[in-house]
């Protein structure tokens, strides 16, 4: 099966004052191609900081991460953004949806800029399989929570990516918005064949990954 992320000794530190704080260190592991791995610690444990260098957000002081065969250190700025762009879906605790785009254009707006073909098509589609065909020329303000969430992951997924990467994707919503939520999320990628990394403090979120890594202290403990 392919390796669609390989982490080999990877670690972050920051300086803070006078001193230097390590934030992740020793980090090592291979994800394979349709794989579901949960990333699990508490808050501070570093796994914000892990996802960010998995996305190519943030360079790592050492070790290294490759994705799809393309080591990101190696890469500059705007080729990391391209290859995020091309291979790399994302749904965040905030949403982070542009407030001054409708949820169709929020949508669109990353297949317009890999320069796809019927980009309004596409989008209109993917808001339909997420249950939000009549919230099209809604503003993130005019929507819950919940549809919000809804409306990221269309836009996550419309591009077919490679890798979703999902940084507490409930951490926002109320209990039964998120289960809804979820098990949207968990369908989408299962239709698309999508290899997910999701970040959570949330045990029985995690246990419906496939796969299970805990962070303490900055470090792999299981």
């Amino acid at each position: 099966m392919d390796t669609v992320l390989a982490v080999d000794d990877l670690g972050k530190d920051v300086v803070s004052g006078e001193s230097i704080l390590t934030i992740l260190d020793g980090i090592g592991f291979t994800i394979a191609a349709g794989e579901s791995v949960a990333i699990l610690g508490p808050s501070g444990s570093g796994k914000s900081t892990l996802l960010g260098l998995l996305a190519g957000l943030d360079l790592p002081t050492r070790g290294r991460v490759v994705l799809a065969g393309q080591d990101l250190a190696a890469l500059d700025e705007d080729a990391r953004a391209a290859l995020r762009g091309r291979l790399l879906g994302f749904v965040f605790q905030s949403f982070q949806l542009l407030p001054a785009l409708t949820a169709l254009e929020n949508v669109m707006l990353p297949l317009e800029l890999l320069g796809l073909s019927q980009p309004r098509v596409s989008a209109e589609a993917m808001l339909a399989r997420v249950g939000l065909a009549d919230r099209l020329g809604h503003y993130p303000k005019q929507l819950s929570g919940g549809e919000q969430q809804r409306v990221a992951l269309a836009r996550a997924f419309a591009v077919h990516p490679r890798l979703l990467l999902a940084d507490e994707p409930t951490g926002n919503l109320d209990a039964a918005t998120g289960r809804q939520v979820i098990e949207l999320m968990f369908a989408m990628n299962a239709e698309q064949g999508t290899t997910l990394v999701l970040v959570t403090h949330d045990e029985a979120l995690a246990q419906r990954c496939a796969r299970r890594l805990r962070l303490a202290g900055g470090r792999l403990v299981s």
